[in-house]
């Protein structure tokens, strides 16, 4: 995109801005009074609603590499793994490169499979896109649209 990265990684470093681009179907709200101190080990609790129900959330930031890339991994919520990588790289022309790896396994034991091709990956894809729209309409025109990266392996540990 075209903000230059000392603009845009602050953004992305306050927890409080999820609740900024996450669809408001979701009723997403991060519980963790502000300020939240951004380190390794930084705990975040959140609440949605995952196609109606409610659900608690808590991430942990394992990795904090500011401005180029922080980790936050689920130690609660709605899936057995989540692990999510944000990386930030500045481009040739001033502005960022964002890339976001998700690596999921969803809940459901044996029907974990079933369950993430019926309901999970495509509510994965939909909410980025939605983030990406939302990001957009605040740093300008987000030049890369693809969906993030998701996988799920329900056999991996």
């Amino acid at each position: 995109m075209p903000t230059p990265i000392d603009d845009l990684y602050p953004f992305f470093a306050d927890a409080y801005n999820l609740q900024e681009i996450t669809p408001n179907y979701l009723n997403f709200e991060v519980l963790t009074p502000r300020p939240i101190p951004m380190k390794p080990g930084a705990l975040i609790d959140y609440k949605l609603r995952v196609r109606g129900l409610p659900i608690r959330w808590r991430t942990e930031i394992s990795v904090w590499d500011p401005p180029h890339r922080f980790v936050d991994q689920q130690l609660k919520g709605p899936y057995e793994r989540w692990h999510h990588t944000h990386t930030f790289e500045p481009t040739p022309d001033g502005g960022t490169l964002c890339t976001d790896r998700v690596e999921y396994r969803p809940l459901g034991g044996p029907l974990a499979p079933i369950i993430n091709t019926l309901f999970v990956q495509r509510d994965v894809v939909d909410i980025f896109k939605h983030r990406t729209v939302e990001i957009a309409k605040r740093f300008g025109v987000v030049r890369n649209t693809s969906a993030p990266t998701t996988e799920s392996n329900p056999a991996a540990a």
